[in-house]
Order: C-alpha cells, then structure tokens, then sequence
C-alpha cells in the first residue's frame, strides 16, 4: 500500500506544497515562504546544493502523497569535523509510524550507501534553515524560520531509535518599559565614552552598505556554533539582496567603532507568521497584501540575528544594541519579542535574554542515529 518514489521534476512541486494538505487542519502549523523554497530545491539559487550531496522522495499510500523527505550528505563540513554523518530534512508525513519508518529507512538504506556511519535531523545545509523538531510549546506558534511541526513526528523520531542530539530554545520577552538598572548604567557608560557609536538607519539606501559587513560579522562569531557553515561572498550577497527589500530599516541595529567597522549588531522584524498562515505561504494573488499588512501592525518582534565583535564583550556594544532596540519597538508600539532560537549550550546569550525578563516558551531538538560502520 506504501510506495515511495525519487523526487523528479514534475514531482518536486507536490513535494514542496506537501505540508499545506497534511496539516491543513492544524490551526498552529505555519507554512515557509514557497517562493523562497522553490529556490531552496534550485541549484541556481542554494550554492549548498553544487558541493553537498542530495536525494529527495515521496511517500504514496494508494497514489495519494502522505509524507516526504530530503536526504544530505555536506563533504565539507563532515571533513572539517571529521564526520561520516548524513541528515535528514523536511520530513513530513501523516500521523502514521509505519510511514514515517518507511521514509527513514529509504534515507538511512542511501546514508548508508554513501558510508556514512550516523544521521541527524531534522537539519539542513546550515543552521540558516530551519533546525530540528518543535519538542517543546506545541500551543505556541511558531515564527518564521523555525519549525512548526505536529507533536507526533519528534513522538516517532524517538519510537524508529533516534536520540536528542542538540537541542535549542526560545524565549519570550516582553518589552520591558526601561532596561534594568545595570544596564541602564552600562548604557550610559558606553554613551558618555563616546567609542562605539550606534547607528541611527531611517531608510533602506543606509541601510544598505552596512549588510554585507553585517553578514562577515557573522561569519567571524559564528564559526563555532552547532551545524554553522561560514558564507561564501556569493551567498552573502544574495542573502543581502534577498532579506532587504523585506527589512526594516529602523529595527535593524548597527554599532560601529571611530573606524566605522561594524563590532555589533541586530537584525529583527516583525512577525508574519499569522500572515503566512493566512497567504498559506504563498505571495500571489493575497499573500503579499497579508504579509505587508503584519511587518506594520504586528505587536511582536522576532529576533533574526545578533553578533558583537568577540574581544569586544563586556564594552556595552550589547547593551547599546539593546536599548536602541527596546526603545524603537516600543515607538511602533509593540509589546513582546520572540527571540527566535538559541542554542541551549549558548549560555551566555540565555543569560543576557532571562536579565531581560525573557523565559522559554519553544524547544527544538535535532535528534540523531548511529550505526556500525
């Protein structure tokens, strides 16, 4: 009754679209943006899918599709850590165990094929996608870029043999009326002194020159984090022409030193994700109106990126950051931030959130499997 069949052409636009039919019902699933994961599956557009090594299927149950996943093997990263480790990504399938066994076998038997001697997932190229199962706040919904799966996929995960392998949280925060007192004070400190300076970005056309240094920062701080691939010029330029016709302008934080070199910063924005759901990921015929509609009326703000300069920790470049940032959303009138995911190993930037007042509210868990090589 179950027949899984290789991705091809005419297939990979069922597969893309498939999450909308299987939780159509669930009033807290959240769709992706398709247009952007049409680019995702394009060589032309995911650098990634030139260097890594890919296999998507489909999984019918009497010709009706029920389920899907993507198969990953990235040789440079498993050389850089000596891994002989493949993933597993986008795997969605109806509330049935017997299907989804059938998908990871598929993908485990081609793990296998290729040497490898573990798997991961859910997990993409790079911890630019979205990463593992929602484990935890299940009543809460997600925003975007971060998963939105049903309770049962991470229940079956763990029934097949799989273990938690890396888990991230999310916090929220609500928008205090002033920072605390020693932030306060650290803020003033770093004011007075006069050494960082943060920038005050009204527009776009200012905005602009500072993204591409804001995305080498990220390289540079980001090089020891959990599944972190370092950006290419090439893909840093087209993330820079993706994400900022959707920025704004205001709700992106820069700190510069009296060189004007880019030592911190913060990306943010609006939360779409009831946008999303009611454009049911798509941006034509209404989608757009929705989604433009949310990035001006939405009360929360969902934090993107963030990243100081490491030998600048502990100067206030955070705390310029933050009360730049608190003291705009508070101006547009909104009212809580979702601080998007951070690592549970990240202590430090679990600390900065709880000072805020932030608690978790989110977890997400990338599970893993081992075998005998």
């Amino acid at each position: 009754m179950l027949a899984i069949r290789p991705i091809t052409p005419k297939l990979l636009k069922t597969y893309i679209y498939l999450p909308n039919k299987l939780y159509a019902n669930d009033p807290l699933f959240v769709p992706p943006i398709y247009a952007d994961e049409f680019k995702f599956h394009n060589p032309k557009h995911n650098e990634a899918l030139q260097y890594c090594i890919t296999q998507k299927w489909l999984i019918f149950k009497e010709d009706v599709p029920v389920g899907r996943i993507m198969g990953i093997i990235h040789p440079p990263y498993n050389k850089q850590h000596g891994l002989k480790e493949a993933r597993f990504y986008q795997l969605d399938c109806i509330n049935d165990l017997e299907v989804m066994k059938a998908l990871l076998n598929e993908v485990i038997t081609w793990a296998k094929s290729h040497g490898m001697t573990s798997i991961i997932g859910p997990y993409g190229f790079s911890d630019k996608d979205p990463q593992g199962y929602k484990t935890a706040g299940f009543e809460v919904r997600s925003v975007l870029l971060t998963p939105a799966n049903p309770e049962y996929l991470p229940q079956f995960l763990l029934q097949y043999g799989f273990h938690p392998h890396v888990k991230a949280l999310s916090y929220h925060l609500p928008i205090p009326e002033q920072l605390p007192g020693i932030y306060k004070a650290v803020c003033e400190r770093a004011q007075k002194q006069g050494y960082f300076k943060i920038l005050k970005l009204t527009s776009k056309k200012q905005l602009k020159p500072f993204i591409i240094p804001v995305l080498h920062l990220v390289n540079k701080t980001y090089s020891h984090l959990f599944g972190f691939v370092a950006m290419t010029d090439e893909e840093i330029h087209k993330l820079a022409k993706q994400y900022l016709p959707i920025l704004d302008p205001t709700l992106v934080k820069v700190v510069v030193d009296p060189k004007q070199e880019v030592v911190g910063f913060v990306v943010s924005m609006p939360d779409i994700s009831e946008a999303l759901q009611k454009a049911k990921g798509k941006l034509f015929p209404f989608g757009l109106f929705y989604l433009l509609k949310a990035l001006k009326t939405s009360k929360k703000l969902v934090l993107l990126l963030g990243a100081v300069e490491p030998g600048l920790r502990g100067r206030g470049v955070t705390t310029l950051l933050a009360d730049a940032l608190l003291t705009t959303a508070k101006e547009k009138g909104m009212t809580e931030i979702d601080s998007h995911v951070i690592l549970d190993s990240n202590q430090l930037m679990k600390a900065e959130v709880v000072n805020l007042g932030g608690f978790i509210n989110k977890e997400f868990t990338v599970f893993k499997l081992e075998w005998n090589a």
